[in-house]
């Protein structure tokens, strides 16, 4: 039963690295999965406090995720209109057209938002960049986020 719970193990982690890249898998969390699945076998022992530090991890990364391209958003000088469509993009992004709805609709939705409120075009695509450099930043916390705990699989396994 070790040897099925590593590979499934192998698996999630494969499949979160995936997910800090395709919006619409949670890397982090099944990255988690994995950890947890080695440490249900004989090759793993982690110890409590890493298995809390590293789920409270994955769930804050998670949630920053939704939330960095709405902070991009007003980083990059839009106004609250460019903040609601960022979020509105988000939303729209999770239901149409994912996983790309997720990249490209915060920003759409942040270009329409300053748009509306009477913003130039140029503040309105600077709006929407911002959307676009959150969505990287939140990629990239991922990643790292899953990096690291693809590390420390290998680490305790091998």
């Amino acid at each position: 039963m070790d040897y099925v719970l590593l590979v499934l193990g192998l698996v999630l982690l494969i499949v979160g690295l995936l997910g800090c890249i395709l919006p619409i898998i949670p890397g982090p969390p099944l990255s988690y999965g994995g950890i947890i699945l080695l440490h249900l076998t004989k090759f793993g022992d982690f110890s409590t406090n890493f298995l809390v530090l590293f789920a409270i991890l994955a769930v804050v990364v998670t949630v920053l995720d939704y939330f960095v391209p709405i902070w991009g958003t007003r980083k990059f000088g839009g106004t609250k209109y460019g903040s609601w469509g960022a979020t509105i993009g988000v939303i729209l992004g999770l239901f149409f057209f994912p996983p790309i709805g997720l990249i490209i609709m915060p920003f759409i939705g942040a270009v329409v938002g300053e748009s509306i409120k009477g913003s130039d075009f140029e503040a309105s695509l600077k709006a929407g960049l911002g959307s676009f450099f959150g969505f990287l930043l939140g990629t990239g916390l991922k990643l790292i986020t899953s990096l690291i705990m693809t590390f420390y699989f290998f680490k305790e396994w091998l």
